[in-house]
């Protein structure tokens, strides 16, 4: 639909929509273009930082309701200021877009629970927003050590299991696809409710 530097110039604050937000490089970008079927709806680089606007991708002809790639925060290559200048205007939107429904926050399966994605889910407890979490890149593990991680993160967040759920992801093999698709279905629902 569009990209957006700040929230002033995203489109109207109507319908639903779910935003997707992590670490550069955790994988936003190919989990949404392999949830939605296409190779390069949402770009995919291998230098972290890439996403530095707000992007917003309907779901087919409709408008009302959204998907919303959010820029990484971490280690991108880019000047200090630049960083914070990203943080400020992912606060505002975080903060107030009515239509923002829920986030889905993605962390490498094996760098999982950085700073940030703490301070994310502080901010999603406070505004009792809805969080489900990729573990991503969950093909890099073997798959004992990989449910090994997904308990532990759950462990980890056991206080705030009334509002976030957690599973193993992997663009590359599509596992973890339906239980993903699921969520975002009962989320985004009817754009009218």
């Amino acid at each position: 639909m569009t990209s957006a530097p700040t929230l002033a110039q995203c489109p109207d604050d109507r319908g639903r929509e779910v935003a997707f937000a992590g670490r550069s490089n955790a994988g936003k970008s190919s989990a949404i273009n392999t949830l939605c079927q296409q190779k390069a709806l949402a770009r995919t680089s291998k230098t972290p930082g890439r996403t530095q606007l707000i992007n917003f991708f309907g779901l087919g002809s409709d408008t009302t309701r959204r998907l919303v790639d959010l820029p990484g925060y971490g280690y991108a290559k880019v000047p200090e200021s630049v960083k914070l200048e990203w943080q400020r205007h992912l606060a505002d939107y975080l903060q107030r877009r009515q239509s923002l429904q829920g986030l889905v926050l993605l962390m490498d399966v094996r760098h999982p629970l950085s700073d940030f994605d703490e301070m994310m889910l502080g901010w999603a407890d406070e505004q009792e927003m809805p969080v489900h979490i990729l573990l991503t890149k969950a093909d890099k593990l073997k798959p004992g050590a990989a449910k090994n991680m997904h308990q532990k993160v759950r462990s980890q967040l056991r206080e705030w299991e009334d509002l976030v759920s957690i599973q193993l992801f992997s663009a590359l093999k599509r596992q973890g696809l339906e239980t993903l698709t699921a969520r975002l279905d009962g989320w985004l629902g009817d754009a009218e409710a």
